[in-house]
């Protein structure tokens, strides 16, 4: 059977919606992949094993974790070794590169209205007119897990420097952010179709 994007996309037992914005194919929630699950503890955090987070979860066991609503919610919370391992996305998918994050922004009009048009129209302020869906999901940082309900980031795959590129959605007007941060930060994932 041949996915046509608005379809759902079946990965690791969970079924995914997808939403077209311009030529791209975006998951239109956030990846839930978590073949382990870690405490924040400030001690386990690290630029090169890959570590998964469930916000609010302090626990080790993943089906505890998965039972939680942050979990539904939210989905899963990242290093960057862990987003850019593997197993995140379906086969024909990929994190998204920051020019495919841009290609985005770009095609919701830039950076100071996308914001807006990304952001859920339920759990905050957007109107989510792109059907992109963004959660406030928070993150996962080495004093524990903040911001949740406030502002969702979400990782790229590309480097810059010793940092990796990321995006960031907040409850103050229709901006999303350009930034970059360290790789040991816990943050949302979402799938891009090849």
């Amino acid at each position: 059977s041949s996915f046509t994007c608005g379809d759902l996309i079946s990965h690791d037992g969970y079924d995914y919606s997808t939403v077209l914005i311009g030529d791209q194919c975006w998951f239109s929630e956030n990846c839930r992949y978590l073949p382990s699950v870690s405490p924040s503890d400030f001690n386990s955090g690290s630029e090169t094993v890959p570590y998964y987070y469930v916000y609010d979860y302090e626990g080790t066991d993943v089906a505890a974790a998965q039972a939680t609503s942050n979990y539904e919610t939210y989905g899963v919370l990242y290093n960057w070794p862990a987003v850019m391992t593997e197993g995140i996305c379906p086969s024909g998918w990929h994190i998204p590169s920051d020019g495919e994050f841009t290609e985005l922004t770009d095609f919701l009009g830039g950076e100071s209205v996308a914001g807006g048009k990304m952001k859920d129209d339920v759990q905050w302020n957007g109107s989510n007119s792109s059907g992109w869906t963004g959660l406030p999901g928070g993150y996962r940082y080495s004093g524990g897990f903040s911001n949740d309900g406030d502002v969702g980031y979400w990782w790229s795959a590309s480097e810059s420097g010793s940092y990796s590129w990321i995006r960031v959605l907040n409850g103050n007007g229709g901006s999303v952010y350009r930034d970059d941060d360290f790789r040991y930060y816990g943050f949302s994932a979402r799938c891009v179709r090849d």
